[in-house]
């Protein structure tokens, strides 16, 4: 763990941040198997998928949720507001279609299943929580969760749900109050599952 003197302090994103945000979470996410699913290519995997990731973090910000950052750009945290009907970011399908390629159908196969299994009571998502690699294990995606989740709970009490990645991850979001859901688990590929978890309201 660092100390409290060099822990870095968190803010919102804003607009000039999206590309910043972007390399967060393309550095984060690189090792991961559904990523790896999406474009099985590695030499192109990160510029198709950070192009991806800009489309949500540019939608966030721009109103849709918001965006926390650390001020050193070490990590950061995307959330969408489901609270009320949730719109997919300005010409998505367009974007989606340009930037994926031949790997369209992949990138269409996971939203779909991500919809399907997506609950419709009102919450906040947290879509990506990103710390860069060498940030690992230092407690900011901890204190990136604490900071939206302490807003969630001020504001009467709001519900949260995330889809983690792996069983890592899935044992930090356990630490933070989330809860398996029924179904557990999206299956993606065969073997390739994310795992539904929910967050329910807490009374600040």
């Amino acid at each position: 763990m660092t100390s409290t003197d060099t822990t870095p302090t968190l803010r919102l994103a804003g607009p000039d941040d999206t590309d910043t945000v972007a390399d967060i979470v393309a550095d984060a996410f690189d090792h991961l198997k559904v990523i790896h699913y999406l474009v099985p290519d590695p030499s192109r995997r990160r510029t198709i998928t950070r192009d991806w990731y800009r489309l949500y973090i540019a939608h966030a910000i721009n109103g849709a949720g918001q965006v926390v950052v650390t001020t050193d750009a070490g990590a950061a945290a995307v959330w969408f507001d489901r609270t009320h009907e949730a719109h997919e970011p300005e010409g998505y399908e367009k974007h989606l279609a340009a930037l994926a390629g031949e790997h369209l159908p992949r990138f269409q196969h996971l939203d779909l299943q991500m919809e399907a299994h997506h609950p419709t009571d009102p919450h906040w998502h947290l879509l990506f929580l990103a710390v860069r690699p060498d940030r690992w294990s230092q407690g900011l995606g901890s204190r990136l969760m604490d900071h939206t989740h302490s807003g969630l709970d001020a504001d009467g009490g709001i519900p949260a749900y995330l889809e983690a990645t792996g069983l890592q991850n899935r044992a930090l979001y356990r630490r933070h109050g989330y809860q398996d859901m029924n179904p557990p688990t999206i299956t993606v590929t065969g073997d390739t599952v994310l795992y539904r978890m929910w967050r329910p309201a807490q009374n600040g």
